[in-house]
């Protein structure tokens, strides 16, 4: 024999393939049946708060409730197109603005009032030149009026109506918390 021939007959000859194949095979079995049982408690877990009458989609009834640091309520209004009044009357402006609430039962007390207070705010604006916006007292003197607007519109009475009111003979009127919280701009372009 020669030396070349002894050597490969001394290698160990190479591994069938078909054992590759079978591990495959066994690895694939193994994933389905782990996705088979996955799913079948999903389903008996949903069964089962079926059953006792829980929806899982639905909050638990007795959850705490949220405290005074929850998140408030954001209320966005449609962006806005308004001639400033500066003179030449050819400077306008687009604002977004967004209010910021208590909660959603505020929400949606502002927006039955909705239609009087986009007019309010087109007014406010209106009334603003393009100088005064493009300044950051400007626009927070603005986002101030606004808050005070909507609290005249929705009834509440305003710092400035309660001082008005002490000097007049009937009793004054107590100042009440604004409904808005604060007003965003979301987008503000002056041209």
């Amino acid at each position: 024999m020669s030396a070349a021939a002894a050597a490969t007959a001394n290698e160990a000859p190479p591994a069938p393939k078909k054992s590759k194949k079978l591990l495959f095979i066994l690895i694939g079995v193994l994933v389905l049946g782990l996705l088979a049982a996955g799913g079948a408690l999903y389903v008996m877990k949903k069964n089962a708060a079926a059953a006792e009458g829980l929806d899982e989609e639905e909050p638990i009834a007795h959850a705490k409730p949220l405290d005074a640091k929850s998140a408030p309520t954001f209320l966005p209004l449609d962006n806005m197109v308004v001639n400033l009044a500066d003179a030449g009357g050819n400077r306008f402006i687009q604002v977004g603005l967004t209010l910021q609430l208590e909660d959603t039962k505020t929400a949606d007390a502002v927006k039955a009032f909705m239609p009087s207070i986009r007019s309010r705010v087109l007014l406010l604006i209106s009334q603003r030149t393009a100088d005064e916006m493009l300044t950051m007292d400007g626009k927070e003197k603005l986002a101030n009026d606004i808050m005070t607007a909507i609290g005249e519109i929705m009834g509440y009475v305003t710092q400035k109506a309660a001082v008005e009111d002490s000097g007049k003979k009937a009793a004054p009127k107590k100042a009440e918390a604004s409904p808005v919280q604060a007003v965003h701009f979301s987008s503000l372009i002056v041209q």
